[in-house]
């Protein structure tokens, strides 16, 4: 099933994984409304799609505002007549750890990724919803909102939360017949090119060669097109049926992330007061405490990075 005849908006859309995604909804059909900050970058994006044979328009805006939102879709619309298909993908980061995480900090990567994916969901939910659209909402997530990672409070927060927006939206929009998924991509970015533990796969992305079997396969580590093919397919009236799920991506690997769900249940009469907790938490519940952050397996001892000089 082709997107020919649909129309996409990818916000942060200007390089990087949103351009990827961006590039593969017109490689499928799709009209595609790229967005970044930069007039520049996005008119080098849309002529990248265009000459190879697509549609794209560019609208330049900082998502976050409902403004954003409005001229977005409006953008949609103006150019292509209609709307289908909203890709969530802008962001920023602001890493620090706790201490150090000022509130600008805090709430740049808040309004960008948490209330931009809210206000841009709203206002194309709007539309399809009054045009009879059975649309498709893409919210772009992070392994670090399922799992936590160093330095990242703002970051997790955000991406933890629009996995909660969309479980949420998914209820709220099914009687419409629009669904709204979360992709969680693990891929070559611009923040793990700076982490030691992938650089032998970024260097063999960069020279444009396959990356090693140990990253596509054992980590699910591998390019941003290898995320593109699930948000196109996810954009697609083929993926009716899926709504409501977080989908990880990357190299040759596919998950679906589970709901939490609790991985033990006990009872005491009489309610948990304090002395029964203190002497029987270890004993019941010890085992099912769950762990926190990414753990990798050992890199192979031939892909392991050079020690610094």
């Amino acid at each position: 099933m082709s997107l020919v005849g649909k129309v996409a908006i990818v916000t942060g859309s200007g390089r990087g994984l949103g351009l990827s995604y961006a590039q593969e909804l017109a490689r499928q059909g799709a009209s595609v409304i790229i967005n970044d900050v930069d007039m520049a970058t996005v008119e080098a994006a849309v002529s990248a799609i265009t000459e190879s044979g697509g549609k794209a328009a560019g609208v330049v805006a900082a998502v976050g505002s409902t403004e954003a939102a409005k001229a977005l879709v409006a953008g949609a619309i103006e150019n292509f007549g209609r709307l289908d298909i909203l890709v969530t993908n802008a962001g920023v980061l602001r890493d620090k750890s706790l201490l150090k995480m000022t509130d600008e900090d805090f709430d740049l990567v808040i309004n960008v990724h948490l209330r931009g994916t809210f206000t841009c969901v709203r206002e194309a939910y709007g539309y399809f919803k009054e045009n009879q659209v059975a649309g498709r909402i893409i919210a772009i997530g992070s392994p670090t909102g399922q799992r936590g990672n160093f330095g990242q409070t703002n970051y997790a927060a955000a991406k933890a939360g629009i996995v909660g927006m969309v479980r949420t939206w998914a209820l709220e929009m099914k009687r419409a017949g629009v669904t709204a998924n979360v992709v969680i991509p693990v891929a070559a970015t611009e923040m793990t090119k700076t982490v030691p533990f992938f650089s032998a796969a970024v260097q063999a992305d960069e020279r444009g060669e396959a990356m090693p079997d140990f990253f596509r396969k054992e980590l699910g580590f591998g390019t941003a097109d290898d995320v593109a093919g699930l948000i196109a397919f996810l954009a697609s009236d083929a993926a009716a049926d899926v709504n409501g799920q977080a989908i990880g991506v990357g190299g040759d690997r596919i998950q679906i992330w589970s709901h939490p769900e609790a991985v033990n249940t006990e009872f005491h009469a009489g309610g948990w007061d304090y002395e029964t907790l203190t002497s029987e938490f270890s004993t019941r519940f010890g085992e099912y405490q769950q762990s926190v952050g990414e753990k990798f397996p050992e890199l192979p001892e031939e892909l392991r990075p050079e020690p610094a000089k």
